[in-house]
């Protein structure tokens, strides 16, 4: 019999609490929708707030069928906000907005990564933030995505541009720029401006450039996730990983001091204590006063 609860006065029934999705650690489903309930609900949700969501959903755990959805997924409750985005050809779609802990519940039941654009949804394609997604090509790792970080945290900081890191949840780096709005093709020129620049600079670390071939033992500066049609692992949402990996907010310092790179690997457990001591360290990205304008194009 499946379980119905009352979430901010909204009935949900939430099913198969005992299935374990991460055989690596045991974890069931009712442990991840605790994580989403009560450690990850705060910080998550002012970082989903008013951003049409993509799912990757893996209902049967990492190992199971994976599928990726921009549509609000059969059976979405009438009281889960949903909002017109601007598909291709012109054409109008709807994504779900994920905006209490209801909805946020509701879709945690589905076993969801959240992917979320670098816009709002009042804005489509005008972003008010910009994304660096560090990719190592083995046998490179997160410790070398750390030392490209470093350099693009100086590079940034020369145009007055503050940025923020949190683990992909995988096996790279996310760094986090909050910008006063700008269309988003302005924003992708910029960053691959940057990720020029990078490989320009640091020749044997970086790549500016997909094929995969020129990736081995090199960190990928993936500017693309800026385009209007790309999303990012939302800050707090795990990953369909061998273990509740999450997609977590890290400090400067904890860059700065990445020797291995499991170092840098957080599960959903370690996310308490780290709110506990660090707050949100991604909440600059939902402050409008601590966005910073784009430069000119040169």
């Amino acid at each position: 019999m499946t379980p119905i609860t009352e979430v901010e006065g909204r009935r949900l029934a939430l099913s198969n609490l005992d299935k374990v999705l991460y055989p690596a650690t045991g974890t069931t489903k009712g442990e991840v929708l605790h994580y989403y309930a009560t450690t990850a609900a705060q910080a998550l949700l002012a970082h989903l707030r008013d951003r049409p969501v993509s799912f990757l959903r893996y209902p049967d755990g990492p190992d199971g069928q994976l599928f990726f959805t921009k549509n609000p997924p059969p059976g979405t409750p009438s009281w889960v906000r949903t909002t017109p985005v601007p598909h291709q050809e012109d054409k109008q779609a709807r994504q779900v907005v994920v905006e209490d802990l209801a909805s946020l519940m509701w879709a945690a039941n589905l076993v969801v990564e959240f992917h979320t654009p670098q816009w709002r949804a009042e804005a489509p394609g005008i972003a008010d933030r910009m994304v660096f997604d560090l990719d190592p090509g083995a046998p490179a790792t997160v410790v070398e995505c750390c030392a490209v970080a470093l350099w693009l945290r100086e590079r940034l900081a020369a145009d007055g541009l503050p940025a923020y890191g949190k683990t992909s949840g995988s096996k790279g780096l996310h760094l986090l720029v909050p910008l006063e709005p700008s269309p988003a093709d302005r924003v992708s020129a910029y960053a691959k401006r940057l990720a020029v620049e990078a490989e320009k600079e640091l020749p044997a670390q970086v790549v500016h450039r997909m094929r995969r071939a020129l990736r081995p033992g090199k960190v990928f500066v993936d500017f693309s996730q800026n385009a209007a049609a790309k999303t990012t692992a939302t800050p707090y949402t795990l990953r369909a990983r061998p273990e509740p990996t999450v997609s977590a907010p890290v400090t400067w310092a904890e860059i700065e001091a990445c020797r291995t790179p499991g170092t840098l690997v957080f599960l959903a457990a370690d996310m308490a204590p780290r709110l506990e001591r660090y707050g949100d360290l991604l909440e600059p990205l939902v402050d409008p006063d601590r966005a910073r304008p784009l430069p000119a194009a040169r």
